[in-house]
């Protein structure tokens, strides 16, 4: 990424009832637990897939010429990777590791930053040469809309609540704010100040769970920053000094850490950690050449970092102790920026299109209380469950049906659950954040 980055700067310059079947699947599921898998992008056009559990490579998948951003599905069932070269998304089915789809988006595109809506209904991609966002309809993997941003963008992330994309535009030094109803820029705001060299500007970001801030790395060769972005009023509330060359972001699941790969030109790359409580930079972690992508593990206990040489390696970080826990062997140059880490039905079990569209939960991310609200299995007996990632049951309650039923979450710890409705004759599966 760096590489090409420095060579375009030279040229610029120059329904409600379902089968039993899924309520035996989701059983099923629940027995074996759900698998952690990593999506890593490689220049040689593959994509390598890595067991969280093992850190071990367990399949590759051939996809576009110089793939880089990567975002996952909600449900885990789908990947979607961005082809710089081959002006393409390749649309991967996670319970085969096999591409379903090729999206071909136009000439000179040169796509980078991917980012899946919560709903999981839309796909958003940055089209850097051309300055736009490209909005795919996950139902039928085509776009639906095009969407005019800053020069060059790079960096795109969605809100919790669907309801805003954010755009990084590293040539403008701006951040594009998209209203998803309408599809249009609602803001741009000004992230670093002009008079910085070509790469000052913002690069990657990452949304924070409760979407009240906004982490944008400012891609200073030698005084790198991080910029936060007040959603509530979308404007700077603060900037957080870390390493030279701040590339890939991410932020913990609880919201508490935000993770940011420093590129440090042609020396090796360090990994900073950020106390979102102080905005200060808490720890500094050694990692490998060119780090580029990261994205932390569901339960928070690990972050992986792509570091971008010849060699290959990802590095995978204890977030315990902040150390390098352990290196795996990839292919040529991996990059994969975005949420390459998905948690999904192993391969081998059925795959299955479920419309849920009548059943809402509500707020979402959540603190205490969530509200199921549903026109679906009336005057039945409900059994509700909550489980975490690994498809452990938290907590679970036998209750009757009401159009609007409770659900107290106070105890769960903050992270990603998934709350299941089911009765005899059908079941549901939601997917929820407890801040």
């Amino acid at each position: 990424m760096k590489k090409q980055l420095q060579q375009i700067s030279n040229s610029k310059a120059s329904n409600s009832r379902l089968p039993i079947l899924f309520t035996l699947v989701l059983m099923l599921v629940s027995m074996i637990g759900m698998t952690q898998t990593a999506y890593i992008t490689g220049w040689d056009g593959n994509v390598y897939v890595i067991n969280v559990a093992t850190n071990t490579v367990i399949d590759t998948i051939k996809v576009g010429a110089l793939p880089i951003g990567v975002s996952v599905i909600s449900d885990g069932s789908k990947v979607y990777v961005t082809n710089q070269n081959a002006n393409t998304v390749s649309v991967i089915n996670t319970s085969t590791n096999t591409v379903a789809a090729t999206i071909t988006l136009g000439t000179y595109n040169n796509p980078v930053g991917v980012s899946v809506s919560p709903d999981g209904s839309k796909i958003y991609v940055a089209n850097s040469f051309i300055h736009t966002v490209s909005v795919i309809n996950a139902a039928t993997d085509t776009i639906s809309a095009i969407i005019e941003v800053g020069s060059y963008s790079e960096g795109v992330s969605v809100s919790p609540d669907g309801s805003k994309v954010y755009v990084a535009n590293w040539m403008d030094n701006t951040v594009s704010v998209i209203n998803t109803a309408t599809n249009t820029v609602s803001t741009t705001i000004t992230v670093s100040p002009s008079g910085h060299n070509l790469f000052s500007a913002p690069l990657f970001l990452s949304v924070s769970p409760d979407g009240s801030k906004v982490y944008v790395t400012d891609n200073v060769y030698y005084d790198g920053a991080v910029s936060v972005i007040n959603t509530s009023a979308d404007t700077i509330s603060a900037t957080i000094t870390v390493g030279h060359d701040p590339t890939g972001i991410c932020v913990s699941p609880d919201g508490s850490k935000v993770y940011v790969t420093n590129w440090n030109n042609d020396s090796t790359g360090t990994l900073s950690v950020i106390n979102t409580a102080t905005n200060t930079v808490s720890a500094t972690i050694p990692v490998g050449n060119g780090p580029t992508g990261v994205s932390v593990s569901p339960d928070g206990s690990k972050v992986y970092v792509t570091n971008s040489d010849s060699v290959g390696t990802i590095s995978v970080i204890n977030t315990v102790t902040n150390t390098v826990s352990a290196t795996i062997t990839v292919g040529y140059y991996p990059e994969a920026v975005g949420n390459f880490i998905s948690t999904h039905i192993p391969a081998g079990i059925p795959s299955l299109s479920i419309d849920a569209s009548s059943i809402s939960i509500y707020p979402n991310p959540a603190t205490n209380q969530l509200t199921i609200h549903t026109s679906s299995f009336q005057n039945e007996a409900l059994t509700v469950s909550v489980m975490n990632v690994l498809g452990e049951t938290m907590q679970e309650e036998k209750i009757k049906w009401s159009s609007d039923i409770r659900v107290n979450i106070k105890n769960l710890a903050a992270g990603i659950y998934f709350l299941e409705m089911k009765s005899e004759n059908g079941s549901v599966v939601k997917r929820f954040v407890k801040e």
